[in-house]
Formats: structure tokens, sequence, C-alpha cells
């Protein structure tokens, strides 16, 4: 996991995320994956599973940010220090005591379904005001 605490402008700035960002343009949303987690920690993924798909509308003023959900097990290379922050090996049954966006205490107990979803969270001022799901399979 990833401790957002390094940019003093980051949306994100105390919170914990997981790895990823932006597409660039002509990657598909398993090379963007595995390039940002290699520019983020170091590690080299292997096989990244999608599950599911988030939309964020009007996450900052004028920007829908979508997200693309994956997890991965095979990976190779050391750990190095995050331009984004600090980042951290947490057990899976402790995610959810970190300090993270109220939705992503939400959609993380979907990834333990074996079904594709998609996602939305609508935040105001950086509080969840509504969410909901469909489920795919």
């Amino acid at each position: 996991m990833l401790h957002r605490n390094k940019k003093d402008s980051d949306v994100h700035r105390g919170k914990w995320n997981g790895l990823g960002g932006k597409i660039e343009p002509g990657e598909t949303p398993e090379q963007c994956i595995i390039r940002e987690v290699l520019e983020e920690s170091g590690l080299t993924i292997r096989s990244p599973r999608m599950h599911g798909v988030l939309t964020f509308p009007d996450f900052k003023p004028g920007e829908d940010w979508y997200a693309f959900v994956f997890t991965a097990s095979e990976f190779s290379g050391n750990l190095t220090n995050s331009p984004e922050g600090t980042l951290a090996w947490v057990d899976t049954d402790k995610v959810t005591d970190l300090n993270l966006w109220e939705g992503d205490h939400i959609f993380i107990k979907w990834l333990n379904q074996d079904r594709f979803f998609s996602g939305r969270f609508c935040y105001k001022n950086q509080q969840l005001t509504d969410h909901s799901v469909v489920f795919h399979g």
C-alpha cells in the first residue's frame, strides 16, 4: 500500500491507496498497471487480474475519474522509495484499518468475490455522498 504523504498538493494527501495512475496514450489498462507499479515501487508484477472498474464523477472539479481495479500476487524486484509517498506491506486483513477513502472500504470487499464489478462513487468535498454497483458473472 502507498501512504500518500510526500506532495502537499496531492488530492490523496494523508490517505493510503493501492498503486496505480493515469493511462498513457496507446496503453491498455494492464500495461498501465504494470508500468505504474514498477515506477512507484520498483516491483515488476506479472499476470495482473482485473476485478472491476470504478467511476468517480466530478472527483476533481470538471474531472470524472475512472479506475481499473487489479490485484497481482506474482512479482519480482526489490521495493524502492516511491516519489508518491511511503510504501508499506500491509496484511490483507489490515488494509481497511488504514486511513482510506470512504468508498475504498466498500469496494475492497468486492475483491473477494468471483465476479466483475462496475462501481460508481460520488464525493463532494472529499466526503462520500452516494455509491452504486453492478456485478457481472
